[in-house]
């Protein structure tokens, strides 16, 4: 008997030595928009480590009007009004100045907090020159166009530099710069004491772009995946395939996701992780005919097969 319960007391150490049991997560993300232009609601995610009271938006395509749907679905306290929630947001992380990206931000600037932008530099000078320049908007930020309003102050991140921790969160970030038809995109790398998330803006592949963007950025993570610390990757599907490669514009269907991130597969060289994996599939483009994209992305993705594809909801609440 005694032998028994020494057992049981072994076995979550044991699950946990075998790979039975996976680790608690580390992240709480809430998809406030997920939609890759023409329909709101537009990319938009709240991310923060799991059980801390503020996080980070990675881009901010919508950001009132999906934390409302998001409140109407529980996925925050019942108590907590739009302005709290938006007060607990400590930073806005953006990929790239696409209108798509960035509308929330800009359209409730007037009644938001003094936060970070936080941005490779093209970005950030872009959100300055084109949108806070007192021609499309008061200037909310800390440079461009006087008089500077100075409610958000911009945060210029280099590529593949030292992870930068984020003011009022226990989290830190390091930007990768991808390529997205001419106009700087980004990755951004979440890491927390207990894990990392991989945020990707838009993205087209590296040989239809002719860069090697992605295969860098898999080639920094895949240790991470090795590791079992990558808690997710948050990556777009624009379009149901087929479409031809001259008229992707910048992003990725089923087969190409499929392809890149096959790359990443060999690189980290352990199959079992790389299938728990989840990727947090979005932007998918609403379709011009009676078809649904969403519809027609999951079944291709499905049928792919080898990934642990999830396509992201909006209003949904994931534990990563």
């Amino acid at each position: 008997m005694r032998h028994r319960a020494n057992l049981r007391a072994l076995l979550p150490a044991l699950l946990l030595l075998t790979g039975a049991a996976p680790p608690p997560p580390a992240f709480d993300l809430v998809a406030l928009g997920v939609n890759g232009g023409v329909e709101e609601p537009t990319s938009a995610y709240h991310i923060r480590a799991r059980g801390a009271p503020s996080g980070v938006m990675c881009d901010v395509g919508t950001l009132a009007a999906g934390i409302d749907q998001a409140r109407r679905r529980g996925r925050y306290p019942r108590a907590a009004s739009r302005e709290e929630v938006m007060t607990s947001i400590s930073a806005y992380l953006v990929t790239h100045a696409h209108l798509d990206h960035v509308a929330g931000l800009v359209l409730a600037s007037p009644n938001d907090t003094k936060k970070d932008i936080i941005a490779l530099a093209p970005v950030n000078q872009a959100l300055a020159d084109h949108y806070f320049n007192w021609t499309t908007w008061p200037n909310m930020g800390d440079r461009g166009a006087s008089p500077r309003l100075a409610q958000y102050h911009y945060r210029d991140l280099e590529p593949g530099g030292l992870p930068t921790p984020i003011a009022g969160t226990a989290m830190s970030v390091t930007a990768y710069q991808l390529s997205h038809a001419g106009s700087p995109s980004t990755a951004f790398l979440l890491q927390s004491q207990s894990g990392a998330l991989l945020c990707l803006g838009d993205t087209g592949p590296d040989a239809v772009e002719g860069s090697t963007h992605l295969n860098e950025l898999w080639r920094a993570v895949a240790p991470l995946v090795r590791q079992g610390r990558l808690r997710g990757i948050l990556i777009e599907a624009s379009y149901p395939d087929p479409v031809p490669d001259a008229r992707l514009y910048g992003h990725l269907t089923p087969s190409w996701l499929d392809k890149e991130l096959q790359n990443l597969r060999r690189m980290v060289g352990d199959d079992a992780r790389v299938k728990a994996l989840p990727i947090l599939v979005t932007h998918i483009k609403p379709a011009q005919t009676s078809r649904s994209s969403r519809a027609d992305v999951s079944r291709q993705l499905n049928d792919l097969g080898f990934f642990n594809y999830i396509v992201l909801e909006q209003g949904r609440a994931y534990a990563l």
